[in-house]
């Protein structure tokens, strides 16, 4: 969410990208121009052309319009970067509900369940992810319109919304039926995990967060650079699928 006394962003996000799978970075669910500086090609990421809006697969109108404001609070767009939005992280998040993550298909799912439980025992909720966020975004906007004058999560001002995922955070909202800081964390992760994927999966548009923070993507040969320790790497980002931007 947007601070202006925290950190510089792309130092926050640089720390963040060790939060997330190599996985998902690379394979799951950033770096200058051959020609210019590093600043120029994450110049050049961080305006893309212009492409077809996405059209969500899981996400009904109302849970897009949720999905869409969150993470543009969670990872806002300013002069370092783009922010999840102009990253793709709604798509991202939006395909992933329909893997075999999003259908709980890659733990185990027969209960019995124990939400109190250590993260050392993996995910410990009997409704899969796509589930969770359903019931989680349904649940969130009934909070705000009972407490914040008949508004959804997404008809909220920028501050109003910040301080609603705040109280997620900080367990200070609960949520009817739902599990709230659990959602919250797996919301945020997912936010980081789509801002620093590879962009085959929908997110990381034009390679532009690899860029930013100067990770040179799935590149298959560092030979040239084994010996020169300290330098500025001066090539783009590569996806798994080649080239981008």
């Amino acid at each position: 969410m947007a601070n202006s006394s925290a950190p510089g962003r792309r130092d926050f996000l640089r720390r963040s990208i060790a939060l997330v799978p190599a996985s998902a970075a690379l394979g799951a669910a950033g770096a200058a121009g051959v020609a210019g500086t590093a600043d120029a090609a994450a110049a050049q990421a961080a305006n893309p052309p212009a492409a077809a809006p996405y059209t969500p697969a899981y996400f009904n109108a109302d849970e897009w319009a949720f999905v869409k404001a969150a993470v543009g609070r969670l990872i806002p767009s300013d002069a370092e970067g783009p922010g999840a939005i102009e990253a793709g992280v709604p798509e991202f998040i939006d395909r992933q509900m329909d893997t075999a993550w999003g259908n709980g298909g890659l733990w185990y799912m027969q209960g019995p369940f124990a939400p109190d439980a250590s993260p050392l025992f993996g995910y410990q909720n009997p409704m899969p992810p796509r589930e969770l966020y359903r019931a989680s975004i349904a649940a969130l906007d009934a909070a705000c319109r009972q407490q914040r004058g008949g508004k959804t999560f997404a008809q909220l001002d920028a501050a109003a919304q910040d301080e609603v995922l705040h109280a997620l955070d900080q367990r200070k909202l609960q949520l009817d039926g739902v599990p709230a800081k659990d959602f919250f964390d797996m919301l945020l992760q997912n936010a980081k995990e789509g801002y620093f994927s590879d962009p085959i999966h929908g997110g990381n548009k034009n390679a532009a967060a690899w860029a930013m923070i100067g990770f040179p993507g799935a590149r298959a040969d560092y030979l040239d650079w084994v010996n020169r320790p300290g330098e500025r790497y001066p090539l783009p980002p590569v996806s798994i699928a080649g080239p981008q931007g």
